[in-house]
């Protein structure tokens, strides 16, 4: 089920499947787009667990965050001015570490000068203002927000390239005997404009059903 979307899958797969054959093949061997948006989630929530999660494992980051969202109690609040409230030791003490105290700070902060907009003004922007404007924030890199305009806003058309999901699907579907470099999976990409986004989606989803067999056989 899609919800929140601003797009219309079933065109887009149908747009899709006219552009390439290769990726209608797989398309219609993985089934129903199955994408689920939250365009209204304060941006600053959203990064907050972005930075968070960062080189954890799942588990592990969830712990944290649940740790880290206790010290914000004010759910009709953002957050940001409650997170500067706290002393470095309680998030610490929450599981964060030296540097992601000092994004995490640096986001909040970024967030009340209006760096980081709120959830309408950041649905206002562009996909390139918003990149531009939150990757100035300490962790925050250009797969992040790409993450945030493909499962948070919902945009159309995302290619996060340099994701090795995306470059193992890719790797897949086109039946490559290694990684493809980014460029190469953009230059691609140009005929699945604008639709990107769900020929990410698929590309994950292929690069789910690839076993470490086939992988040593690309080698």
């Amino acid at each position: 089920m899609t919800t929140s979307l601003l797009y219309d899958p079933a065109q887009a797969i149908a747009e899709l499947r006219r552009a390439d054959r290769r990726l209608a093949h797989h398309i219609d061997h993985i089934g129903p787009f199955g994408l689920v948006a939250q365009p209204r989630q304060h941006p600053f929530r959203a990064l907050l667990k972005a930075i968070v999660y960062q080189q954890l494992s799942g588990m592990a980051a969830a712990k944290i965050h649940a740790r880290v969202s206790e010290l914000l109690p004010d759910r009709r609040s953002v957050g940001a001015t409650q997170l500067l409230a706290l002393p470095e030791g309680a998030l610490r003490g929450a599981g964060l570490s030296a540097a992601k105290v000092r994004a995490v700070q640096d986001l909040a902060e970024k967030t009340l000068s209006g760096v980081v907009p709120n959830a309408a003004g950041l649905r206002a922007l562009d996909d390139d203002e918003i990149i531009a404007r939150l990757t100035t924030v300490r962790g925050v890199g250009r797969w992040t927000v790409e993450m945030l305009l493909l499962s948070g806003l919902g945009r159309p058309d995302v290619m996060p390239s340099a994701d090795l999901g995306i470059r193992k699907g890719f790797m897949s579907v086109f039946e490559l005997a290694a990684l493809p470099a980014p460029a190469d999976i953009e230059a691609h990409a140009e005929r699945w404009r604008p639709f990107r986004s769900v020929a990410s989606w698929y590309l994950w989803r292929v690069a789910d059903t690839v076993t470490p067999t086939m992988e040593r056989a690309k080698k």
